[in-house]
């Protein structure tokens, strides 16, 4: 008990000055860490015309539900199931082992579908695969 009769409060408030000089002292050392930092850059490739198209082209056609058919470079459309894709380019690139392999989807397929398609070309050790695309402004793919 006091000697002048008043009993002595105690404070229950938080200082708060400490934390806000931590916050901006963290804040000023990111600041000047921000510029050192690389952002991951992305180099994406460019689709430019090609010189000259090869002459013989084998096709892997993806349908919207997801159903597979190769056009050979004799223009015919000859449907495959998803485990016979890979036997089925490959006998049809017995004549050359070069000839490129394009993957043509139509804009409404899961992307999940044509990368399993890819993934399952390259397995067989295919190395010229690409994809079939529409340039803007022509009727050509």
């Amino acid at each position: 008990m006091p000697r002048n009769g008043s009993r002595r409060r105690l404070l229950a408030e938080m200082n708060v000055v400490p934390y806000i000089d931590v916050m901006l002292v963290l804040v000023v050392i990111l600041m000047v860490a921000a510029p050192y930092v690389n952002p991951s850059m992305v180099d994406l490739p460019t689709v430019n015309k090609a010189a000259k198209q090869p002459d013989k082209v084998i096709e892997v056609i993806v349908a919207p539900d997801g159903q597979l058919s190769i056009r050979d470079s004799a223009k015919k459309v000859v449907p495959v199931d998803f485990p016979q894709l890979v036997s089925t380019v490959e006998s049809l690139r017995a004549d050359g082992a070069n000839v490129p392999v394009v993957i043509a989807a139509d804009k409404t397929v899961a992307y999940e579908k044509v990368i399993d398609v890819m993934r399952n070309l390259q397995k067989a050790n295919i190395t010229r695969i690409g994809l079939s695309l529409k340039l803007e402004g022509s009727g050509a793919k």
